[in-house]
């Protein structure tokens, strides 16, 4: 067993991806978990209250929304009451205000018969008891990738979103940008994660699971010129310009609002660098961004296609990414390949 081991955990909004890498065996043989969501196995619970016909009470840390929102909102409308604390109430939005306005309940004292749901992206006690019965031990560096729209209690937290892209996508920045051991003190939502994970290096999943395609030999050749890689997650739609770690472009939409068509469309413009924020907002989207610098290289003609909707692909000619053997876990490769980068950065910063 190597101390250069890293715990990777890839949270999104249908699974938690989890690898334990050990640079003494090849990545193949590394233990590979795919395991349900945190935000869908809340979500259950609180489906759970809501058939025993209780009020349910939501503890805990902020932490992923999408399936846990509309459970909290099913609650409601099935006329059941919501109490929840002010940290996991964030969890459904960052307005308090609003949230009370629309019937939760923000208090630490629920009554009695509130049934309580507890919040949080990861369990780390309960993933290390999961690995201690295949007698494997925690590894010292863990590493975790989270979507984090960042805080923006009275405006639109989708153009919030893209405006944290318009401060990383800057000219010679690079996927390993987008890993941080202090991640910006807008992303409340790896904040939280490190709460409860403490010393964790964090990561935004798109950015991560594109790195982790480049794992994948043919991608990694083909990135040395230029590429289009796009990443299908439950959540959401990722395409980035990339030539080897560099970024040159993005477009981010809501996957729930894509189909093969409309992918195709997103991804065409974003090669043509015609593509532009307004029409991908006007969509519902999050939106889009092209570097000038891009226009002055070749269109990065190879599209890559990764994540657990890239069905939706199907019939496009695109490249299916499988890095490793084992597309589902891109998230997590790229999360080794972001630690390898930030202690390389690191270690040339504590030379200089």
């Amino acid at each position: 067993m190597s101390d250069e081991r890293i715990l990777a955990i890839d949270v999104g909004a249908g699974t938690m991806d989890t690898l334990v890498y050990d640079p003494a065996q090849p990545m193949e043989n590394a233990v590979q978990l795919v395991l349900p969501s945190a935000t869908s196995l809340a979500a259950r619970k609180i489906a759970a209250v809501r058939e025993q016909r209780k009020p349910v009470f939501l503890d805990g840390n902020l932490m992923g929304g999408y399936h846990t929102t509309n459970a909290v909102w099913a609650h409601l409308q099935a006329g059941f009451a919501v109490y929840a604390t002010e940290t996991a109430a964030r969890t459904v939005h960052d307005d308090l205000d609003l949230l009370r306005a629309r019937g939760i309940i923000v208090t630490d004292d629920p009554p009695k018969d509130a049934v309580r749901v507890e919040f949080r992206d990861v369990d780390l006690p309960r993933l290390e008891r999961t690995l201690a019965a295949y007698d494997v031990a925690l590894p010292g560096t863990i590493a975790i990738a989270a979507q984090d729209h960042g805080f923006s209690p009275k405006g639109s937290n989708r153009l919030f979103r893209f405006e944290h892209w318009r401060r990383f996508l800057t000219p010679g920045s690079t996927l390993a940008d987008h890993i941080w051991r202090m991640p910006p003190d807008y992303m409340t939502r790896l904040i939280a994660i490190q709460r409860d994970v403490p010393g964790a290096i964090v990561a935004d999943t798109g950015p991560v699971a594109v790195l982790g395609a480049l794992e994948d030999e043919r991608v990694a050749a083909a990135a040395r010129s230029g590429a289009c890689i796009v990443n299908v997650g439950n959540q959401h739609v990722l395409g980035l310009l990339v030539r080897d770690e560099t970024l040159f472009g993005v477009v981010e939409h809501h996957t729930e609002s894509v189909d093969t068509a409309k992918l195709e469309g997103l991804v065409r413009g974003l090669i043509g660098g015609t593509i532009t924020h307004d029409e991908v907002f006007a969509d519902d989207g999050h939106g889009a961004l092209v570097l000038e610098g891009y226009r002055a290289a070749a269109p990065f003609a190879f599209i890559a296609i990764t994540g657990p909707n890239r069905r939706l692909a199907k019939g496009l000619g695109w490249y299916e990414a499988a890095p490793h053997g084992a597309m589902m876990l891109s998230g997590c490769f790229g999360l080794v390949r972001g630690v390898q980068r930030l202690r390389e950065r690191e270690a040339i910063a504590a030379r200089v």
